[in-house]
């Protein structure tokens, strides 16, 4: 009887902080695989399910469209639900709508799978990378766990090009879906044994959700994507591609209006009286609309230029993958080094160089002399400067916002990334059609891509230049490199 009073009244052990770190990285390159794993199988997924040219598109889309329009809601949501609870009901969605997309026989069941897909992501990238800020304070812990959190959100996308092509050449396009959902239910269940709930239930008490102001920044956002989505295949002269921009222009102006002076505001004001997370948000808006692109961009050439099969395609991410880890371990020992803004400034010079280098691929090139010098670049320079905007997006945020600073940095990432690619698609098939009137198919190719490649350089190059002004003006140290001394591997 003794025994059994003392076992009741023991509190059980908490979780080490490495394993929740690693619960919580895991939801984040489920997101992340989930966004580039069907780039590779797309021609196996069209004749699978009968899709068209329009279709197979929107297979990609309409993941992107409701993960990029629904993440402010998300991350608002977590702050006022509860940010475990949020995350556990986003990742039994994500696994519910991964096993629908694997079954689907018919397009419209496919890309309405993909949506709730987006719906669930948006729900589990806030509320994770608000947990992660909870179980980590601000100094050298918190930069370890962010260099872990970069990792993991670029491995995640190369790892699904990697994925994606050896699952489509091994058992076919079904088994995409179906190893995502049965990675999300085991992701599911360690963040239910690891991740401990708040003592209080709730992160915030006392607030409503503010609905009005909700469903006016979806609705802006929704328009915003789609109509970028729309203008890569449209042109950017369509009346469905003007009408939606114009749309999300007269929404986002409301949105301006209903937030100002309500207490309960979607975005508060207070979100950015330290400056960096405005700082951040911009910067990794210029950021994703390089980012996003390069996986599009990448596997096209490797399988339309040099004739890659999907499997080969996949691993020649890896480089890029294994540099992007590298890189993002390393990156809060180098700004603690060297200071977060020549940190950031390097980084994205660094990943100019890679795409500069991309620039100059050839019709007739290999793998190893046009993609994997430039490659390795690319990892270590995108991975670093993930890593110090993330934390410069999230620092000084009050911690009753930080499930909505998470939502709001991804956000700029997913909406950067939207008009990135549909600047640059539009840009590379303008340059192979003129090409194709007096070039061989494989060169007008190969100069669509090199004019995505030298346009994101500039891009990138003009954000280090920023940068430089811009995290000096925020001032401070970011949460990567807020105490000084070396810390420990």
């Amino acid at each position: 009887m003794n025994l059994r009073r003392i076992h009741k009244g023991r509190a059980p052990a908490a979780p080490r902080p490495g394993a929740v770190l690693a619960a919580l990285a895991a939801a984040q390159f489920t997101v992340m695989l989930a966004t580039s794993i069907v780039n590779v199988a797309l021609p196996q997924i069209r004749s699978g399910v009968g899709l068209s040219d329009t279709g197979t598109t929107w297979v990609v889309n309409a993941y992107g469209l409701a993960f990029g329009a629904l993440l402010l809601a998300g991350g608002r949501a977590a702050d006022l639900l509860g940010r475990r609870r949020v995350l556990i009901a986003g990742l039994a969605l994500f696994a519910a709508s991964s096993l629908a997309a694997g079954l689907a026989t018919s397009s419209a069941v496919l890309i309405a799978a993909r949506t709730v897909q987006g719906l669930g992501a948006a729900a589990i990238a806030p509320a994770a990378l608000a947990l992660t800020m909870d179980q980590f304070p601000a100094g050298p812990a918190r930069g370890k766990a962010l260099g872990v959190w970069g990792a993991v959100s670029g491995a995640g996308g190369a790892g699904g090009v990697l994925l994606g092509g050896a699952l489509t050449q091994a058992w076919g396009w079904t088994w995409i879906f179906y190893s995502v959902a049965l990675g999300t239910v085991l992701v599911l269940a360690a963040v239910a044994a690891l991740v401990p709930p708040p003592a209080d239930g709730k992160a915030v008490r006392g607030e409503r959700f503010d609905v009005l102001g909700t469903a006016t920044v979806t609705l802006a956002l929704t328009c915003l994507v789609w109509g970028l989505t729309t203008a890569r295949g449209s042109g950017w002269t369509d009346a469905r591609v003007l009408g939606a921009l114009s749309a999300s222009a007269v929404l986002l102006a409301a949105f301006a209006l209903i937030e100002r002076g309500r207490p309960n505001a979607l975005i508060p004001p207070r979100l950015f009286t330290t400056g960096r997370v405005a700082a951040g948000n911009l910067l990794m808006a210029l950021l994703g609309s390089v980012w996003i692109a390069l996986f599009f961009f990448l596997p096209l050439y490797q399988q339309q230029v040099l004739g890659s099969s999907p499997l080969a395609t996949g691993a020649g991410q890896l480089p890029l993958a294994c540099a992007n880890m590298l890189g993002a371990t390393l990156a809060p020992r180098i700004a603690r080094r060297v200071g977060p803004s020549a940190t950031v400034t390097g980084a994205l010079l660094t990943e100019t160089a890679g795409l500069l280098w991309l620039s100059r691929i050839s019709a007739h090139g290999s793998y190893l002399a046009d993609l994997l010098g430039p490659s390795i670049l690319i990892g270590l320079g995108l991975s670093i400067a993930f890593v110090q905007l993330t934390a410069l997006a999230v620092d000084g945020v009050p911690k009753q916002d930080a499930g909505l600073a998470g939502g709001l940095v991804n956000t700029t990432r997913q909406v950067g990334g939207a008009v990135g690619l549909a600047v640059l698609a539009t840009l590379a098939g303008t340059r192979t059609a003129h090409a194709a009137a007096h070039q061989p198919h494989l060169e007008a190719l190969t100069a669509g891509y090199r004019i995505a490649f030298t346009v994101g350089a500039a891009v990138l190059a003009a954000t280090a230049l920023l940068a430089l002004f811009l995290t000096r003006c925020a001032g401070g140290r970011t949460a990567a490199s807020a105490a000084p001394g070396p810390q420990p591997a």
